[in-house]
């Protein structure tokens, strides 16, 4: 899918990390939600409340989920999923467009 139709987008940016990572909302007629954003090169973690979906656009990173020590390396067209409640790392090695889906 190369857009989503009948969407509403919350105007204010998310930004994190002094300005090195934004997204903006996207809410669906269902209710679902989803955060479409961009991840300069860096480490960051982030904190979960609901089960995510990280689908990669472009770019390329690695992640570890939390009580993990192993790093996955996704990139373009990869997705990952992080457990609800939970944590993630992440290290931003090339410019990230991401899309996060809050399952």
């Amino acid at each position: 899918m190369n857009k989503f139709e009948s969407v509403s987008v919350i105007k204010a940016a998310n930004v994190y990390f002094d300005g090195k990572v934004t997204s903006r909302t996207v809410e669906f007629a269902d209710g679902s939600i989803k955060t479409l954003g961009i991840m300069l090169p860096g480490e960051y973690q982030f904190n979960t409340g609901k089960p995510e979906l990280m689908e990669i656009q472009s770019g390329k990173l690695s992640w570890c989920p939390a009580g993990k020590t192993e790093w996955q390396e996704v990139c373009g067209g990869q997705e990952f999923n992080v457990e609800g409640n939970s944590s993630f790392r992440l290290q931003v090695t090339q410019v990230t467009d991401y899309i996060c889906s809050f399952l």
